[in-house]
């Protein structure tokens, strides 16, 4: 990469300088407006050998060295990564978990940390008072004192300062990027946390030459500081699928930019009846997907959270129940099949097998009533939920151990389809 000073030492020899209009046969830019480091945003068109910085392979004979992890797959050094998630599902409060995590060098996510670093977190919508709160109510879950604190997690909330802005019709750079570089390198910090995306900027977030100009900052910023950066961003309005990559608001450019890339999804329904968990408390469960992690194996199973309200005992003579925040616990679903034994649903396929007394014989449709199979699972699995037991009825199904056969039903006189059992796939 040029330095600053060869950079200007290329506009002059293009015959002009930073800030003035180029010639007629330079490249179709109005101006070269400077960095808040000094470069200007635009490059001009330089000999190819003063720039490619072209390397021969077979001048490298050792490996590279491991790329530095930080926490689990989340944070890497040199990488941008995100979470996208819609708003109020949790997100800020994971995050600040994740943080923290690094910050005192505890596992309090269940994720591996790597090791303990020092984080500079920037909240561009709460101001001070509000952040203090969410850190506040995970450190009184998580048992964390200011001490743990100290030296390791440094905290801002800065309100219309921005990474990057519209000016006189082009795009520049603005003033956070300087901030930012001073306090990463002052205060020696390995990640910092940009929460949201869409209040870094004052670009169009519907253009993809916008959201690229401002995730070139960030990028260059992790490379150039060997840090991690994180940048959570909103979801765009719909129904939200579980790693989708394209679930962020706006343009493509900042999804793809980012190599960490996650969502957080509420429990669904149709979860929340497998797991067993009541309807009234299923919100309460939140789901982490890798959506683009084209840097490590994607993992095969999602991460679960629960969110937890904490009481922060700060009550008033005017505010006597004082606050309560939301941070968030690992928590893991029930394993579906865990702890059964193939006695266990052989003799639940024997009875699938052998029907109803009456001649007619089981189903797996919603509405089979007294013919409903998953019953006959759950009792001989008695501590599987409903939601289980036909999860359990489900995989069967798909791998051929039971199928659906028509006969005769003597009740209804009517042909219908009942269960069978394949015993050559029974478990064994």
């Amino acid at each position: 990469m040029l330095s600053p000073e060869q950079v200007r030492q290329a506009y002059a020899d293009a015959g002009f300088t930073q800030g003035e209009p180029p010639p007629d046969d330079a490249p179709p830019h109005e101006s070269y407006p400077d960095a808040a480091e000094g470069e200007p945003v635009l490059d001009i068109q330089q000999p190819r050998a003063a720039v490619l910085g072209e390397w021969d392979a077979g001048d490298f004979t050792d490996m590279p060295l491991p790329r530095e992890w930080l926490l689990g797959n989340q944070f890497c050094r040199r990488f941008l990564s995100g979470l996208l998630a819609p708003g109020a599902t949790g997100k800020t409060a994971l995050r600040t978990l994740q943080y923290l995590a690094l910050a005192t060098g505890r596992p309090l996510t269940g994720q591996h940390v790597f090791k303990r670093c020092r984080v500079l977190l920037l909240s561009m919508e709460d101001d001070d008072n509000e952040l203090r709160r969410r850190l506040a109510a995970a450190r009184i879950h998580h048992g964390i004192s200011p001490d743990d604190l100290k030296g390791w997690l440094f905290c801002a909330t800065p309100k219309g300062i921005r990474l990057a802005d519209m000016k006189e019709g082009g795009m520049v750079r603005g003033p956070l990027e300087a901030m930012l570089r001073q306090v990463i390198s002052e205060r020696q910090i390995d990640l910092v946390g940009l929460d949201p995306f869409v209040k870094l900027h004052g670009m169009d977030e519907n253009s993809n030459s916008a959201m690229n100009f401002v995730s070139e900052i960030l990028v260059k910023l992790a490379i150039d500081l060997n840090i991690a950066v994180d940048v959570p961003h909103h979801t765009k309005k719909g129904l939200q699928t579980a790693g989708d990559a394209d679930a962020g608001r706006g343009a493509s450019a900042a999804r793809d930019a980012g190599r960490l890339m996650y969502t957080l999804t509420r429990m669904s329904d149709q979860e929340g009846e497998t797991f067993g968990i009541a309807a009234e408390e299923r919100r309460l469960f939140v789901r982490l997907d890798s959506s683009k992690v084209n840097i490590a194996p994607p993992s095969g199973e999602a991460t679960w959270f629960k969110l937890v309200g904490v009481r922060l005992e700060n009550g008033t003579p005017d505010y006597p129940q004082g606050d309560e925040v939301q941070t968030v616990i690992p928590w893991h679903p029930p394993k579906t099949w865990d702890g059964i034994s193939a006695a266990q649903l052989n003799a639940a396929l024997d009875e699938i097998e052998a029907g109803l007394p009456n001649g007619q014989r089981y189903s797996t449709a919603p509405r089979a009533g007294d013919r409903s199979a998953w019953p006959v699972v759950q009792k001989h699995c008695p501590d599987r939920t409903e939601g289980q037991c036909r999860a359990i009825l489900s995989t069967w199904t798909k791998n051929g151990v039971i199928y659906a056969e028509e006969y005769d039903d003597a009740v209804e006189r009517k042909p219908r389809k009942g269960l069978r059992v394949c015993h050559g796939k029974r478990p064994s």
